[in-house]
Order: structure tokens, then sequence, then C-alpha cells
């Protein structure tokens, strides 16, 4: 009988606070909401509705994957999102009741992906596009929340279909695009079928990005990888106008919106945001931002709009001034570690490849980000005063900064020969413990001015994934993905005491007595260990697939919590070793996790960028 989550035990909900990330690689994935107020964009499996003035946040659970693209109805009523899955399986589409947040109808036919969602304007009718697998268009109706027809969605001889637009103003008409494939399709209700018709486009032969239809119908306009727009009518099915001829978008016309008053917003993914108007396509008001655009959002008729980036921005927008307000951001790479500083739960700080980030814990605000270019940050540490962040960076450095102003303190260059992996400071303030590639432990001597290296301890044969100083600086443990963990006197500079086991050991965390310490790694079992001989106390089934990655232990050791690859927080009870809470919201490997100081928070830190924030669920 494993611990994992028994009938017996009542394992309760943890309950999700709050969420920094945003998947900014769906194409149009971030929407405004037609009542303005809300934001709605993915993050892995999970939907967030973002208020725009406040930090509230909504969630959106249902998808078993990641969510893959993203629409809402002309009314707002609705929200439908479409996932992706294992190739050869049914991938689903969710519809949302907006009001109410929450599910409202599944909808199976699609293999593999569902690559675009559009709802018709009178809320009557949603079409979706298969992925690559797939390759069929489909029509449900809202209502009956059950499929009217379907078809593929391009010919035999052209490739794939990767957009959908429907017509502004008619609920039969709607266009898909792709490579080589442009189609106008009528929905014929009384014989449950569409019919296609190809545009023609002569000799221009384009693979399409982005589409965007005119409010009136008149025309719809496509992006391309090539970096130019082609505008088609609908009626004749024949190409108006296609521009621009000279200064193309570098990297594609990656998003295109039609504005009320005329125009478009066109957005590249070289980041280029333009308003150009047809047939010359010349930038007429013109922004650069941070990533390639992947969605351009109105709120409203277009006075103000949003604008999400491959970087995980959201930019806000007056048209008028044309000025970009960067209005939400998070890391778009895997997050290495999540630390608080000594004694306060206010702010936090993260890091992920070449980014170090200081979060204001309650608003989610980013208050400081300091970049190495071409570098990754494996850990981070606060200096016990405050004064300083430490990191351990792959190229062997670490370095130290302010963390008011991110300015650079110092450095201790070839710190580690195979990059630093794992970082630690005492609570005096005068020494950092770094681990290495080459599995070396260093202990720091850090003076006003000065570090020096006090002592390499050469035991462990591999990296050094996580160390923990004891309260009084006397002892540290340092955790290795050789299967030792080893217990060091810092006084006397030698080993203490060794652990052996056959994993990965990713974490080690000490009981606030100082007794005992609890590893994890990659066997996915908690073992509890005496410090004074080494030997193993306990072990618990610590999940049921994948490693478990991150560990922390309250204050008073009642409690600890844990993260791994099966994507869940677990909320553990040290005497008893049984679960009684669960977090369910990670789609991507959880790399990380801490209670917050005064136990008030459990944030956890996840491959796929995200960074969430749970409420502690006993009161301190």
């Amino acid at each position: 009988m494993d611990n994992q989550i028994s009938p017996e035990a009542q394992v309760a909900e943890l309950e999700l606070d709050a969420v920094i990330g945003f998947n900014g690689h769906v194409p149009t994935g971030l929407k405004c909401h037609p009542d303005q107020e809300h934001l709605i964009y993915p993050l892995g499996c999970t939907i967030l509705i973002q208020a725009i003035n406040t930090n509230e946040q909504n969630f959106l659970h249902g998808h078993g994957n990641n969510v893959s693209c993203l629409t809402i109805s002309e009314s707002g009523d609705y929200v439908a999102s479409g996932q992706v899955t294992f190739m050869g399986f049914k991938a689903d589409i969710i519809l949302w009741d907006y009001k109410k947040r929450e599910l409202i109808a599944r909808l199976s036919l699609h293999k593999g992906k569902i690559e675009a969602l559009a709802f018709s304007p009178n809320d009557l009718y949603l079409v979706s596009l298969g992925g690559p697998d797939d390759g069929s268009v489909v029509v449900w109706s809202i209502a009956k929340r059950d499929a009217i027809c379907g078809s593929p969605a391009a010919g035999l001889n052209v490739g794939n279909a990767t957009t959908v637009v429907f017509s502004r103003c008619r609920d039969e008409m709607f266009v898909t695009a792709g490579n080589g494939t442009i189609r106008v399709w009528e929905l014929d209700l009384p014989n449950r079928k569409i019919w296609p018709t190809e545009c023609q486009t002569g000799q221009t032969k384009r693979i399409v990005m982005s589409i965007g239809m005119a409010d009136d119908d008149s025309f719809f306009y496509l992006g391309t990888t090539t970096g130019d727009i082609l505008k088609m009518n609908p009626r004749t099915k024949l190409l108006a106008d296609t521009g621009p001829v000279k200064d193309k978008f570098s990297l594609g016309v990656s998003a295109i919106r039609c504005l009320k008053m005329g125009g478009l917003l066109v957005g590249s993914g070289a980041g280029l945001l333009v308003f150009c108007k047809s047939p010359s396509y010349k930038p007429i008001k013109k922004l650069q931002l941070q990533g390639g655009i992947t969605s351009i959002t109105l709120r409203g008729e277009g006075h103000q709009f949003f604008v999400g980036t491959e970087e995980s921005h959201i930019y806000r927008i007056n048209f008028t001034d044309f000025k970009e307000t960067l209005i939400a951001t998070c890391h778009f790479e895997a997050v290495e570690d999540i630390v608080f500083p000594f004694g306060t739960a206010e702010l936090f700080a993260t890091c992920a490849k070449k980014d170090i980030r200081v979060w204001h814990t309650s608003s989610n605000r980013e208050l400081l980000r300091i970049t190495v270019p071409n570098m990754t940050c494996h850990g981070i540490d606060f200096m016990r005063d405050g004064r300083s962040i430490i990191s351990a960076w792959d190229d062997g450095k670490i370095r130290a900064f302010a963390p008011e102003t991110g300015r650079l303190m110092y450095v201790i260059n070839s710190a580690h020969r195979i990059g630093v992996t794992a970082i630690a400071t005492t609570s005096d303030c005068k020494r950092v413990i770094s681990g290495g590639g080459e599995g070396e432990v260093r202990v720091w001597q850090i003076g006003c001015q000065t570090q020096k290296l006090e002592e390499a301890l050469k035991e462990h044969k591999s990296s050094v994934s996580c160390i923990r100083v004891k309260k009084n600086n006397e002892e540290c443990v340092t955790a290795s993905t050789d299967g030792t963990c080893i217990i060091w006197d810092l006084v006397r500079l030698r080993r203490n005491q060794m652990i052996l086991a056959n994993t990965l050991f990713q974490c080690v965390c000490y009981h606030p007595e100082e007794f005992q310490i609890i590893t994890s790694g990659t066997d996915r079992k908690i073992a509890y260990w005496e410090v004074f001989d080494g030997s193993v106390i306990r072990e618990l089934e610590g999940s049921l697939s994948g490693s478990i990655n991150g560990m922390d232990i309250t204050q008073e050791g009642v409690h600890f919590v844990t993260g791994g690859n099966d994507h869940l927080v677990k909320v553990w009870d040290y005497n008893e070793g049984e679960v009684t809470h669960v977090g369910v919201g990670h789609s991507g490997n959880i790399m990380r996790i801490r209670i917050s100081p005064g136990n008030q928070y459990i944030v956890s830190v996840s491959a796929d960028g995200a960074i969430l924030r749970w409420k502690y669920p006993y009161a301190s």
C-alpha cells in the first residue's frame, strides 16, 4: 500500500492564489474580453482570466494537456479552447460559460491537436481546425453542443490550413488559410454541409501565418511568412492587392487586426508593431517590442489594445500616442530556482535561463530583472542581510547582485569547472557554499572587498543539485546526482557523514530540529535520515510518476511540501508521513518549491516558465 493518495486519508485540494505566467507561443492566444475589464490567455493546460485593473485572477481547469488555441464569442458569453494531445488520440475542445467560469461541454472529434477556433458573429456556431495529423474543419452547433458537419480543410495538392476567421456579419461564412491554401467556406445548414471555394492568387504562392476580417466583410487580410500582406475579396475570391513591395516584415506577419476606422494593426515575428493601410502597407505608426508578436487584441473599438509576444510579455498600447506599457511579464524558459529573502514573504526571486527576476508577492509584479545574456542561471540565494542576491551560472561564475538596483557587486571567476549548479549562503553573511557540475563543493569567504576560496571539498562524483546550511552555520548538507548526500563539518571543513541511495538526489532539507534530514530525487521516494550516523529512518512513496525535484519544510517542522515531474504540489505531515493536500495547476515539471517565511504561501516554479502561488493550508 503506498502513501500516494489512499481513499482513507482524505486529501484536500490546495487553493491556488495566483499565477505568474503566459504562454506567448499560442497564436492569437491573448484575448481582451468584450466586457473590456478582463484579459484571457493560456498558460500550460490552464486558462487565466485576469482582471485588467486589479490583481484578481480566475482559472479555467479542464484540459489534460497544453492549450493550443483560444477564442471568445462576440457577445462574450462563451469561451472556447483547444488543446494538444498525443499522436493518434482525440484532442478536446472545451466550451466554457464565461460568466459562471465553468465548463459547458467537451467537443471531441479532432486528433492530435486543435489548430484554431472561431465563433460565428451571433454565437450560433463554432468552427474548429484540426492540426497536421487531423487536417479537418468541423462546424459545431453551440445550442446543441454537437458537430453539424465536417470536411478536409485543404485540397490534396497543398499544405495544411492553420488559421480560421469567421465572417463579421453572417453566421454562414468563414475563411481558412495556411500553407498554399486560402478557402472561403459557405455553411449549408439544411443539408448539413460546408462548401469550400479556393481563392485565386495567381502566381503568388504564400504560407499564411495570420488572418483578419474587415468589419463589413468587404475584405480579409492574410499575413504571410514572407513578410507581406494579401488582401482578398471574399465575394469574388480574388486578390485585391498585396504589399508592402519593398520593406517586408522581418520574420513574417505573425498577427493582424482590422480596425473599425480602417487600417490594420500588424505584428511581425521580429517584434515590430505597425499601423498601416492598404494598398501601400507603409508604416504610419510603429513600435518595437520584445519578442515575436503572436497576439493583437482590441479593447472595445481599438482606442486601446493589448499585444502578446513570444517572450511572454503583455503590453498595453493606446492607439493615439502609440506608446507601450508592459502590464505583465514572466519567464518564458524553465524556472530553475525560487527563493525568499530571510524573514519576509513580501517579495521573492526566481531565475530562468539568462534572467534573475524579483517579484512583489501579493501583486505578481516584476520589481527587478537582471539579465546576463547567453548564460544560464542554475540557482540563487539571498544573503541573510538582504544586501545581495548570490547566483550560480553555467559559465562557472558566481555573481552577486544588489537586490534593489540589480547592480553587479562582484564576480567569482572560474568558481567551478563544469558550471556552478547549486548555491547557499550562511546566516552570518560571511560565507557562500557552492556546488559544481564536476561534483566539487567549495566554501568561499566573503569579505567587504574580497572573496576567497577557503576549501574545495572533493567527494561527490557528479553534479551537486542542492545545498542546505544548518542554522548555526557549523554544518551543511549537499545532495548530488551521484546518489549521495554528504553532511559537511563547516568548522573543520571535512566530511561528517555520507548517505547513499540508488537515486539521483535532487533536493534535501534539514528538519528544523536538525538531527534529521529529508531527501528526494528520481526514485520518487522521500527518505528521512539520521544526521548523526547517516542511517535511514523511513521511506515514503513520494509520487506515482516522475522525479521529485523540489522540497521545503516549515520553520516548525510539522509539514513539508514536494513538487516534481507529476506536476502536483503535495503538502505532507512530517510525523505521519502522509499527504494532506494536493495542488493541481502546473502543466510542466515542477523544478523547485518554497514555503514563504511566516507560512502564508507556497510558491512553486516549473519547466514551462510558470510561477504558481498557493495558499498555505494551515493557519500559522
